[in-house]
């Protein structure tokens, strides 16, 4: 009874001792714990991070090299031939002499002409000159491969790839990194036996008084271009004297720094040949140039320019038809020529197969003779050829043809000519022939001549350049060809013999004997010249021509020749 009041007991500050030490392990758990958490984030981190830097500087190496091997080649030249066109039956005169073209003017005038449909098959056969610059197929390396850091090389082609935009433009281009592997072709080609030429594409200049032809290479090519000259004839003939030599070079840096401005450029090729040489004589004029001509420029259809060196205007008269034909453009007298003609391509030379031949595995579209002989009649508006031999033309109304066969015989004018001509006539228009004599006469027109010979069933003529004109014969005519004395059978079937045959004309051949000769009244019958031509021959070339080809003149035994003109006539009638 004697209190103030009741007071609650306070609660104890001190826990009892096992509490106490429950309660520090379990804040040591929890310290622990969060280490634990902490460290396992740290070290999915980093294991993200350079997966993430791996895969990253992979795939930039990767885009890198594909932009280096996606670079498309670049082609540097292309020339496509056009199906062939036909030929025309006329065309007008095309020579230009000198250079009337003022600077930055092109040239290429097309003379008007008519096209024709040609007869005979044609190999529609697109022909194509292409150049290419090729690119190696090595593979690229990838930094890996190549022992360097990932990134650093990544870093270093990105770096490389940039600096190429800048420098160049924006536009992409490693073709610095890639070897070109493709060498220049060799502007000349020496090593035919029969001829020389040169083929040029690019910037070709011509200077045609200093009869040069000069090639300037590219830009990218100067560094390393070497300066390289060739001389050669122009022509289907690599040893004819006759011919002046046509120079080619090709030019270093400095040559072509100083190399002369073009006064006109051209965008059709050009090709460059002689005239001279042994022209003048029709076996020479066919064998050498308008035989090798075709063969050079048909597959061409007419766009190419000729610049004619040693031009002989006679022979541009004469053959006109047929220069007009292969060239729609103004043949050019390169000698003449003072300015500097640019062509993107040219060639210098003719190519000839063989004397008055074409070797179809050689030949351009396979050509041969036949299509040859064909050409030439399409273009001097002769019969197509499917229209049989004169003598075998048929009327309108079916009627069998009621004339003889027709027979055109040849005289030559100074050597191997027929002695007894009048005679010779005689004969054959006893054998059953009309005859058409004919001796030479140089005013009498190509396109004249081809209708007479067209109308002829036979040529006849001893072994000569007459009988050239068996070019304007149809198709199963007959060549009689009179071979003379001295072993003269070989020349006289490989000049006209297997000529004729790959034609499809049919060739007949009389040998005549000793005493048909001049020769054997002239030196005897004891003499070597007839009694052993072969010994003559062994002399030399020279010799053999003396004799049997400058001095010797014919005399035909009618009597013997009879029956090879009774063989002509039954070939004619088959």
């Amino acid at each position: 009874m004697g209190t103030t009041g009741s007071q609650l007991p306070l609660p104890s500050t001190t826990a009892p001792a096992p509490v106490a030490a429950l309660g520090a392990k379990s804040a040591v758990r929890a310290v622990a714990q969060h280490h634990q958490a902490v460290v396992g984030f740290l070290v999915g981190f980093l294991l993200v991070l350079l997966l993430y830097t791996t895969v990253s500087s992979q795939f930039g190496s990767q885009i890198a090299i594909g932009v280096l091997q996606s670079t498309a080649p670049v082609r540097t030249d292309q020339n496509v031939i056009t199906p062939l066109t036909s030929p025309s039956s006329a065309a007008p005169s095309n020579l230009t002499q000198g250079d009337q073209v003022n600077k930055g003017e092109n040239s290429d005038t097309p003379n008007k002409m008519e096209e024709d449909h040609i007869q005979h098959d044609v190999h529609g056969i697109e022909s194509s000159n292409q150049t290419e610059a090729k690119f190696d197929g090595k593979k690229e390396k990838t930094p890996e491969q190549a022992g360097q850091p990932v990134n650093d090389a990544s870093d270093r082609m990105e770096e490389e790839l940039i600096q190429q935009e800048i420098d160049q433009g924006g536009i992409k281009n490693a073709t610095n990194d890639i070897e070109q592997v493709t060498p220049r072709k060799p502007i000349c080609d020496l090593s035919d036996p029969r001829y020389d030429i040169c083929e040029i594409s690019g910037d070709v200049r011509t200077l045609g008084a200093n009869r040069t032809v000069l090639y300037v290479p590219p830009a990218g090519e100067l560094a390393g271009a070497v300066s390289q000259e060739w001389r050669i004839r122009d022509q289907s003939r690599k040893y004819l004297e006759y011919v002046d030599k046509v120079t080619v070079r090709s030019l270093n840096a400095s040559e072509a720094a100083a190399a002369p401005e073009c006064t006109s450029r051209h965008v059709v090729p050009a090709l460059v040949f002689a005239m001279n040489g042994l022209t003048s004589n029709p076996w020479h004029d066919f064998s050498d140039v308008l035989i090798p001509l075709f063969i050079t420029t048909r597959a061409l259809e007419g766009d190419v320019q000729f610049l004619v060196s040693d031009l002989q205007p006679w022979f541009a008269d004469k053959y006109r038809l047929i220069l007009a034909n292969l060239s729609r453009y103004d043949v050019v007298d390169l000698n003449r020529d003072t300015g500097v003609r640019c062509y993107p391509r040219l060639t210098v030379g003719l190519r000839g197969h063989r004397d008055l031949g074409i070797d179809p595995a050689r030949a351009p579209r396979n050509y041969t003779m036949l299509d040859f002989r064909l050409y030439v009649r399409e273009i001097y508006s002769l019969p197509p050829a499917g229209v049989d031999i004169p003598y075998k033309a048929v009327a309108a109304d079916n009627e069998p043809p009621q004339r003889k066969p027709r027979m055109m015989v040849i005289n030559r004018g100074r050597t191997r000519k027929f002695v007894n001509f009048p005679e010779i006539v005689a004969a054959a228009e006893s054998a059953g022939f009309e005859v058409i004599p004919v001796e030479p006469r140089r005013d009498l027109s190509v396109e004249e001549f081809s209708r007479v010979v067209d109308s002829c069933d036979v040529l006849m003529g001893a072994h000569g350049a007459g009988l050239t004109n068996f070019f304007f014969l149809r198709t199963n005519a007959v060549m009689l060809q009179v071979v003379p004395w001295g072993h003269m059978e070989y020349p006289a079937m490989g000049y006209y013999g297997i000529p004729a045959k790959e034609m499809r004309l049919r060739d007949v051949e009389y040998s005549i004997a000793a005493e048909e000769s001049t020769l054997y009244d002239k030196y005897g019958k004891d003499s070597p010249v007839i009694s052993d031509p072969e010994a003559i021959h062994k002399q030399g070339w020279r010799a053999g021509m003396k004799y049997y080809w400058i001095e010797q003149d014919i005399r035909l035994n009618v009597t013997r020749f009879t029956p090879t003109l009774q063989q002509v006539l039954q070939m004619i009638r088959e």
